[in-house]
């Protein structure tokens, strides 16, 4: 079997809900385009995947996958994963992380149909169920967040992640009211966006702590490995960092052997697709670490994402990232917990995901070939 075309269609996402998550996203509102990548084959076998997300269009990135990304798979045997995904990452300084992460997903979605498995038994199934949490955009006032947490305790959800405001006498504010809220058995955790200072993050740090949260995430700039230890140092809650920069498995090693963080983080999109989400998550075991899985950015990295934790011991929880106007497009169903909080491992082969080709022609501003 030989690859015999790379594609990418680019769709519309319109109607999306004013939304922000701190201050490195600022404010999205409106519109954005996701692009469906296709890797064809010989045989006829094709593998799928979305580029982009409601804040970062897959438009941006497409150019560098056609030029620097497609030469590199063509004729080639999609099944050699490996070989195929280190000639992807040889190109990183011409294309994006989230288009390497899109082309991995598309060969492991092409593997699965090949072999008519869900990604997660190739991978090696560990588990067939997770608890899913919410996790808040950046809402108007301590009372919205506290409602909000309540609304999601009291419909079986596992747990509710703070965005904040990113000022941290109010992000102090929030979680005293969510707490407040929830009560002291319903697991809540913050994640501050890399929003603070040394200061700002020690005082925050030390305040939820005392109100039990669950884990302290990224609350320094991404790369400030040094803060992180004295921060870690000082503070018993867990803290997690790891989620950016966009880079792949080597970044991670200052951060064990300076033990500057708790957990590590990533997602197909933000660390170049299953390949390396798998190599970090084993990674993190071998130091007995967890690896929580960020949000994918859209709806089929999730389901990629949602393989790779059925797949790996060391994860807690699936995240869901509110509001889903700005999150969830282009699949019909869509990943949602059931009535217990649940989500459940795929079944189809592949990514086992009903992507929705009506709206997609519906929407489509064109194919890049």
């Amino acid at each position: 079997m030989k690859i015999s075309n790379v594609t990418l269609e680019l769709f519309a996402w319109d109607d999306i809900p004013a939304t922000s998550y701190g201050s490195h996203t600022g404010r999205f509102v409106g519109r954005s385009d996701l692009g469906l990548v296709r890797i064809q084959t010989d045989e006829g076998i094709e593998g799928h995947a979305f580029l982009g997300s409601a804040m970062n269009p897959a438009s941006v990135d497409a150019p560098g996958l056609i030029r620097h990304l497609k030469p590199q798979l063509m004729g080639q045997d999609p099944l050699d994963r490996e070989r195929l995904n280190q000639a992807l990452w040889r190109r990183v300084r011409s294309a994006t992380v989230r288009s390497i992460g899109a082309l991995d997903v598309a060969l492991w979605d092409l593997a699965g149909k090949a072999f008519g498995q869900p990604i997660h038994r190739l991978l090696g199934t560990f588990r067939d169920r997770l608890p899913a949490y919410a996790s808040s955009a950046v809402l108007d006032s301590p009372q919205a967040y506290a409602q909000e947490a309540l609304q999601y305790r009291d419909t079986g959800w596992a747990a509710y992640k703070i965005h904040p405001p990113t000022r941290w006498r109010e992000d102090i504010a929030v979680c005293e009211a969510v707490r407040r809220a929830v009560g002291d058995d319903f697991t809540i955790m913050l994640d501050s966006t890399w929003s603070y200072d040394f200061p700002a993050a020690l005082r925050v740090g030390k305040a939820v702590e005392a109100l039990g949260f669950y884990w302290y995430e990224d609350p320094l700039h991404d790369q400030d490995i040094y803060n992180y230890v004295k921060l870690k140092q000082q503070l018993s809650i867990p803290i997690m960092a790891t989620e950016y920069p966009q880079t792949g498995l080597e970044s991670y090693q200052p951060w064990i052997t300076e033990r500057a963080t708790d957990y590590l983080r990533g997602d197909v999109a933000v660390k170049g697709g299953i390949t390396t989400l798998m190599k970090t998550a084993h990674l993190a075991e071998a130091f007995r670490m967890n690896y929580e899985i960020h949000h994918g950015g859209n709806s089929l990295n999730n389901v990629a994402n949602l393989h790779v934790a059925m797949a790996i011991r060391n994860t807690e929880f699936f995240e869901v990232l509110l509001p889903s106007g700005a999150q969830k497009y282009g699949l019909d169903p869509d990943i949602e917990p059931d009535a217990k909080g649940l989500v459940y491992a795929p079944t189809g082969p592949g990514l086992g995901a009903a992507i929705d080709f009506e709206l997609i022609r519906r929407k489509s501003l064109g194919v890049l070939a």
